[in-house]
């Protein structure tokens, strides 16, 4: 759906986008992270064809970014939503939802029929005749992604989507993206809640200007820290300690409190010979559990490898 091959955005003497390359296959949900100014938001209005590209080169949906005629069918197959909302305040939710709905000249019928089936999921259909100017900021939210979804695109843009949101809007924001998911949609999603990208995406991409890696966040985590098994007993003899150590399947343990970290490659074959040697060295074992790392953890690593 989207193929990129250096993809370069300059402002004067800053590189805000630098040689850029990925692949976002069609109906997956791809998240990019990066602190601010690592160029997130630049590329997708290089992607919406809303500012030219330095250089390099782009495709959304086989159109190229930096063909004019190209761009305009972009425009009608992707939907937007940026980091501010921009609606019309003075107007309701329906109007502002028809006015655009009309910009992308969506028929008249289909147009009543989309806003309405939005906004019942959104849960905001009581309130369409209520100006946009009295919503709350989640509300407005909502009405900005009804707004990037009134003509039924292909390809969807969200820029921070749950930015500045309280935890309920937030949630109800992500549960409809993953509807949004179930029904195949490709979606793009740029966003500094990195629990939010671990849940919603598929793959993952981390930019500051470069590019820095791209895979799931599971084998993000699994690259860069192994798993780890973490038995909690009544206590840790040394006897205990020795039997765990003399495990082959275990490549390093260390103790912490009452309990035994232990380092696995894979703990679904391993654990059960690692609880029946605790047992045999006479241990008492209260549960086991695994402690996996985070993608804040792997996130905060790789960036800070590439600012060294």
């Amino acid at each position: 759906m989207i193929e990129t091959k250096n993809l370069t955005r300059t402002f004067g003497n800053i590189i805000a986008v630098d040689n850029v390359t990925l692949h976002v296959e069609k109906g997956e949900v791809f998240g990019f992270l990066g602190p601010n100014g690592a160029g997130k938001t630049t590329t997708i209005r290089m992607l919406c064809c809303l500012i030219g590209k330095t250089s390099g080169e782009a495709t959304v949906g086989g159109y190229s970014i930096g063909n004019e005629e190209d761009c305009l069918k972009i425009r009608k197959m992707v939907g937007l939503l940026p980091e501010n909302v921009g609606l019309y305040d003075s107007l309701s939710a329906y109007r502002n939802l028809d006015f655009y709905g009309q910009l992308y000249e969506v028929p008249e019928a289909q147009r009543k029929e989309n806003i309405e089936q939005l906004l019942r999921l959104l849960g905001i259909w009581e309130r369409r005749e209520d100006t946009v100017g009295t919503f709350s900021k989640g509300m407005k939210q909502k009405i900005a992604i009804a707004r990037a979804l009134i003509h039924d695109p292909q390809l969807l843009f969200l820029d921070e989507p749950t930015a500045n949101l309280d935890p309920e809007a937030a949630k109800t924001v992500r549960d409809f993206i993953l509807e949004l998911k179930k029904e195949k949609r490709t979606i793009f999603i740029n966003t500094h809640n990195l629990n939010e990208a671990e849940r919603l995406c598929d793959r993952i991409a981390i930019l500051k200007s470069k590019l820095i890696t791209v895979d799931s966040p599971k084998n993000l985590s699994l690259s860069l820290y192994s798993r780890k098994t973490v038995v909690h007993l009544e206590s840790v003899p040394d006897k205990v300690l020795a039997a765990v150590q003399k495990l082959s399947s275990v490549k390093a343990v260390r103790t912490s409190d009452n309990k035994l970290i232990l380092d696995i490659d894979n703990p679904e074959r391993d654990n059960p010979d690692v609880v029946r040697a605790i047992v045999r060295a006479g241990g008492s074992i209260q549960y086991v559990t695994e402690l996996r790392s985070t993608l804040e953890d792997v996130y905060l690593k790789l960036i800070k490898e590439a600012s060294a």
